[in-house]
């Protein structure tokens, strides 16, 4: 017994002698090409912007662009140049100390801090708007620096 398994579409002949004379027998087989490898799961847009686009981050009572922000921001802008048809919110937000009102502006000139820098890099203005919650929407509520630094950023949505 011989046992053979073609890649590709061929014709076997087969060819017995014995006693009794000689006989020939052919087949062909048809090897089909595997299917496709089922295609990885695209992710979605907001997928894509989650993982690409990064906060801000600034010092306390300060919106000057400081180096990891620096980073953030060209990070984000690459991702901006990649869907140019995308428009962002810019969310100014601030710590809990100092007044509603304080934080508000604080809130909006580090909006408006990362929105320029995005202008800067070539993105264009009219795809960036800004907001500020001030200290009103908190990602981390405990009264530690480590908290109040992830409350001190830009942080960016897609616009509806």
């Amino acid at each position: 017994m011989q046992t053979v398994s073609p890649t590709d579409s061929t014709t076997y002949t087969l060819t017995a002698t014995g006693p009794g004379g000689t006989a020939d027998a052919s087949v062909h087989i048809t090897v089909s090409a595997p299917p496709p490898p089922a295609p990885a799961a695209q992710q979605t847009l907001q997928e894509l912007f989650d993982k690409e686009v990064k906060d801000a981050y600034f010092n306390y009572d300060k919106a000057d662009i400081r180096p990891d922000a620096r980073d953030a921001l060209s990070q984000t802008a690459q991702f901006l140049r990649s869907y140019p048809q995308m428009k962002v919110v810019i969310e100014g937000h601030c710590d809990e100390r100092g007044s509603t009102e304080y934080n508000l502006a604080l809130g909006d000139r580090r909006a408006a801090a990362a929105k320029q820098f995005l202008v800067s890099l070539g993105i264009s203005a009219d795809r960036l708007e800004t907001v500020s919650y001030g200290k009103e929407r908190p990602f981390c509520t405990a009264s530690t620096e480590a908290c109040w630094q992830e409350n001190r950023r830009a942080h960016f949505v897609i616009a509806k």
